[in-house]
């Protein structure tokens, strides 16, 4: 088997048990195939169906008539009846219900708008803690060497007469929980991924093999929130429903109004038998007007009474969306500074901790004391260390949250 052919195969197998991907990569991904959002956009395809059914003339009637006992005539028997008619509803009705369709199936494309958003955070805020759990699995394996290094290192020191017994069983003291907490977070991963892939729908079971690298950006203040209010898509769906219900309101209205229609009726006519006369047996052709008298009225009224208080529901609506979008931006913006303040923090106690672990570290290994100091400095540069990848991860969440809110698209 040639050099080439190994690499084909490696591939071939790699694509079929994991996916290196981007958080660009899932956004695509989960677009295409997650079942909710599809089902969402299949309801706004559904709703431009209703517009084609709404400003359609209702269908013509057709009824036939057979005299039993055929009607005598001057010309002949009437012998059987067909009757055809079209009504037509008051000007401006079919276009009226036409415009509260369409307008209806545009909010539902917002609400698809805001659904596919929605799902993008979702991504994201199952995709940063893959990202965590990778750093943290790599933390505690860094730190379960050094330990491993601090254990012979103590020994040593012991078989040399310098150290004693009680260092050595700190350290395994030590390593025994670093040894657990990595088998917890290894365990961790499976729950993670099924909640990532299934966002995706795709396998539980599929590998995901993270690329981003992930760092902070300075923001300025009231970041993007010139564009919570202006392109939120459900504040938009709400203004289109506010339209519909007018338009629906003025479809009610015209409901309301008298309806025409237009006939023709045609009457079959028998021969006479017992005289000879003109026009004798000759068929019957009736045009025909008709008009519906709207004498109850409470059915129209109280459809124009829903059309306005649906108009008044969505007001308050959008109001108190509004409200909670101008509150969920103030505290995403809390969130966003104070793990960034978080992330400086641990940054600067992370650099102060190795430089004293350093400096306890090279005396312990003059004197052969203060040994529980240096394993107190590691665990505290190590609890640095996993805050700062806890504090990246709900830093970068709550970025997400904030492109959510701000209907940032990608």
């Amino acid at each position: 088997m040639n050099y080439i052919t190994k690499i084909i195969i490696v591939a071939l197998l790699c694509n079929s048990w994991c996916f290196a991907q981007t958080l660009d990569d899932s956004f695509k991904i989960a677009a295409e195939n997650n079942p909710g959002l599809l089902s969402v956009y299949k309801e706004y395809e559904a709703a431009l169906q209703k517009v084609s059914q709404v400003n359609s003339l209702p269908d013509p009637t057709f009824t036939f008539g057979y005299f039993i006992s055929p009607v005598e005539t001057r010309v002949g028997p009437q012998q059987a009846r067909f009757s055809l008619v079209q009504m037509f509803p008051w000007f401006g009705t079919l276009n009226a219900q036409g415009d509260a369709a369409a307008l209806i199936a545009e909010a539902k494309f917002q609400n698809f708008l805001d659904a596919r958003n929605k799902l993008y955070f979702q991504v994201a805020a199952a995709y940063y803690p893959l990202y965590e759990l990778n750093d943290l699995i790599a933390i505690e394996k860094e730190n379960i060497d050094i330990l491993e290094s601090y254990k012979n290192i103590s020994t040593k020191k012991f078989e040399n007469g310098i150290g004693t017994m009680v260092d050595i069983l700190r350290v395994e003291i030590m390593l025994k929980d670093a040894q657990t907490n990595l088998n917890i977070l290894i365990d961790k991963e499976k729950p993670l991924l099924t909640t990532f892939n299934k966002l995706l729908n795709r396998s539980e079971n599929e590998k995901v093999i993270i690329t981003d690298s992930l760092k902070t950006d300075y923001f300025t203040d009231d970041f993007r929130k010139d564009s919570l209010i202006s392109a939120n898509p459900i504040l938009k769906s709400l203004d289109l429903k506010i339209k519909a219900s007018e338009a629906g309101e003025l479809s009610a209205q015209k409901q309301g109004m008298p309806k025409f229609g237009i006939g023709l009726d045609y009457v079959m006519v028998g021969e006479r038998r017992d005289i000879v006369m003109p026009d004798n047996g000759k068929d019957a052709i009736m045009p025909m007007i008709s008009i519906s008298i709207p004498i109850f009225r409470g059915k129209y009224d109280a459809s124009e009474a829903e059309a306005k208080l649906m108009q008044e529901s969505y007001m308050y609506q959008k109001i108190d969306l509004t409200n909670s979008l101008i509150s969920n931006y103030e505290m995403v913006w809390f969130e966003i500074r104070q793990q960034r303040q978080l992330l400086s923090l641990y940054e600067q106690q992370i650099q102060l901790s190795q430089q004293s672990l350093n400096l306890i570290f090279t005396s312990y290994g003059n004197s052969g004391k203060e040994f529980e100091e240096v394993l107190r400095m590691q665990q505290q540069l190590l609890k640095y260390r996993k805050m700062r990848a806890t504090a990246l991860t709900q830093y970068h969440t709550a970025i997400a949250k904030l492109d959510y809110i701000t209907s940032k698209s990608n």
